[in-house]
């Protein structure tokens, strides 16, 4: 069976039942091999999904953001051994013992930093939470204490969001303004907003259940044991949000993949740069969880046993995931770049249609 049609029947499978909507797209050495928008992008309004779908993106704006990073590291504007007191310089938390010691931007980019996503609700992290700037968001932050000392453990959280802050700050601007001038402007990613290009093109949002639901507003997704996440389907048009280097972008599946596409391959980072972006940062620390046998780069998670980390990804391959419902994967070695997005959380980001796709 080719792989269309076993895509096809991967997403056959799954639509309405398991999700509303998606669009999948697979590229192999910069060539399409697969490009299909199925589903409704909204069921109560009967809107079939288009491959021009907007999505909120949740952390598919973490990769679009390190590449900011990196692409300005290449141009001489910071490097990755920067403290980031040396542009935020309220930004000094503690690590357990009560020393502060300094957090680097690699730590950012690699997720080593201690920040995590267990803080209080006076924070906002990009899907839902109080309408305060960026900087008073991430001085509430700063004064929260790290889970380890910077650089001795890995913890998926705050990490980006930080990173956004140290950009603008360079950049004299917004983070939307760095962002534009580094990522999406040069690739031409005309869909990628703090914000929404086209509403008449948003995909609803929708929540895991059998079938999904309609997200309210706000929408607690998940459960007791694993935790909930409150969703804010109205974020993406409150402009007074801060703008959440983590979570707080829209945009299409076809500028996600202009972005990997860039990152994979191209002249958008210098080679060596890229081959860094593309590799374990994290020597031995691994991933909790289902992930295990990952590790990180400076973008996603870089499979190091198929086995132990649970999935179908070939060794070397980077792959991550945005919780309102989508993903993404490059494998360097046979060229082959896949975006997923969905309208549904959490199959979409971490369920088996990940896997299955």
């Amino acid at each position: 069976m080719s792989v269309e049609a076993r895509l096809d029947a991967v997403i056959d499978a799954a639509l309405g039942s398991r999700i509303v909507g998606c669009v999948v797209l697979v590229r192999r050495d910069g060539q399409p091999v697969y490009a299909r928008a199925a589903g409704l992008a909204d069921r109560e309004g009967g809107r079939a999904m288009r491959e021009d779908a907007i999505f909120r993106l949740a952390s598919v704006t973490k990769p679009i953001v390190a590449a900011a990073t990196l692409r300005m590291a290449d141009l001489g504007l910071i490097t990755l051994d920067d403290p980031v007191t040396d542009y935020l310089p309220y930004f000094a938390p503690a690590s357990p013992d009560g020393v502060v010691r300094p957090i680097l931007v690699r730590h950012l980019l690699t997720h080593t930093s201690g920040l995590s996503y267990d803080v209080g609700p006076d924070i906002s992290d990009g899907l839902s939470g109080p309408l305060i700037s960026l900087e008073e968001n991430l001085r509430r932050l700063a004064a929260h204490p790290l889970l380890f000392a910077p650089g001795t453990g890995w913890e998926y959280g705050w990490s980006i969001d930080v990173l956004g802050g140290v950009i603008a700050a360079i950049n004299g601007s917004d983070l939307a303004g760095a962002v534009a001038r580094y990522v999406t402007g040069p690739l031409g990613m005309t869909d990628t907003l703090f914000g929404v290009a086209d509403e008449a093109r948003l995909a609803a949002a929708y929540a895991d259940d059998r079938p999904p639901r309609l997200m309210g507003e706000p929408e607690k997704v998940g459960d007791e044991a694993e935790g909930y996440t409150v969703f804010s389907p109205a974020r993406i048009f409150q402009p007074d949000a801060p703008q959440s280097g983590g979570a707080g972008m829209a945009g299409t599946a076809g500028d996600v993949m202009r972005l990997i596409e860039a990152l994979r391959t191209g002249d958008f980072l210098r080679p060596e740069t890229r081959a860094a972006a593309l590799a374990n940062q994290i020597g031995t620390i691994a991933l909790r969880g289902k992930d295990a046998g990952k590790r990180f780069g400076y973008l996603g998670a870089v499979t190091v046993d198929p086995a132990a980390a649970q999935t179908a990804l070939p060794v070397g391959a980077v792959d991550w995931s945005g919780a309102w419902g989508h993903n993404w994967a490059i494998d360097p070695a046979s060229g082959t770049s896949v975006v997923v997005c969905t309208n549904t959380a959490f199959e979409g980001c971490n369920g088996p249609f990940r896997e299955e796709v």
